[in-house]
C-alpha cells in the first residue's frame, strides 16, 4: 500500500511540474503561442521577450510554487509523523516537479529550463545553498547582463555550496542532479554564449 501511496505523490508531483503557466499565461494575457516565439521554451525568461515584465513575474512565482508546494506537503507529512517515507522520497518528489517543468506532459514534453522550479522544490530542503545560489545569480547577471550565465552559475553552486557548508549526503547528490539538469537544459545558451549571439 506503502509502494502504491508513493508512486501517486510522485505522479502528482510530475504533474503539478507539467502545468505549463508561461504557456498559459502568455496565450491568456498576450494571445500568443510561447512555443514557437523567442527560445521555445516556458520559462519566465521567455515569457518576459513575449509578453512583458508583469507576465513575466507571474510566470516565475507560478514555477516556483509548483516546484514549492508537492514538496511542502510531502514536508509536513513527515515532519508530523502523518506518513512514513524514506529519506530519499522528498528529494524523489522535488525531482518529479522539476522534471515535469522541463519535460511537460501536457506540452509533448515540451517546458523551460528549470530554474524557478528547482528554487522552489529545493528552498525547504537546502534553503542556505539556494539562497546562495540565487545572489550567486543576481551577481552574474549584474556583470554580465544576461540572465542564461546567472542561471547556469546558479546551477553549479548549488551543490558545491551544500557540499562545503554539510559535506556530502542525500541532499548534496540531489543538488547535483538538478545542477546538471539545469546546465543540461542550458547547452543551446552556452553554444551561443561561445558564438557570441546569446540573447538577453
Amino acid at each position: 500500500m506503502n509502494l502504491w501511496r508513493e508512486i501517486l505523490l510522485v505522479v502528482l508531483a510530475y504533474l503539478s511540474g507539467s502545468v505549463p503557466f508561461g504557456y498559459i499565461l502568455t496565450l491568456r494575457y498576450a494571445g500568443k503561442n510561447i512555443l514557437v516565439l523567442g527560445s521555445g521554451n516556458t520559462g519566465s525568461t521567455n515569457v518576459r521577450r513575449i509578453a512583458g515584465k508583469r507576465i513575466a513575474l507571474l510566470t516565475q512565482t507560478c514555477d516556483m510554487l509548483k516546484g514549492l508546494l508537492p514538496v511542502s506537503l510531502v514536508y509536513i507529512l513527515m515532519v508530523y509523523n502523518l506518513c512514513y517515507f524514506e529519506k530519499y522520497f522528498i528529494y524523489l518528489i522535488a525531482l518529479a516537479t522539476i522534471i515535469g517543468h522541463d519535460f511537460s506532459v501536457f506540452l509533448r514534453f515540451k517546458g523551460g529550463k528549470g530554474v524557478n522550479t528547482t528554487l522552489g522544490a529545493s528552498l525547504l530542503i537546502a534553503p542556505y545553498s539556494v539562497l546562495i545560489s540565487v545572489i550567486i545569480y543576481l551577481v552574474i547577471k549584474w556583470r554580465t547582463k544576461f540572465v542564461s550565465p546567472g542561471s547556469i552559475g546558479l546551477a553549479i553552486s548549488l551543490p558545491i555550496s551544500e557540499l562545503i557548508i554539510h559535506g556530502t549526503s542525500l541532499l548534496f547528490y540531489y543538488l547535483l542532479l538538478v545542477s546538471c539538469l539545469i546546465i543540461f537544459m542550458h547547452i543551446p545558451n552556452i553554444q551561443r554564449i561561445i558564438g557570441g549571439n546569446e540573447n538577453r
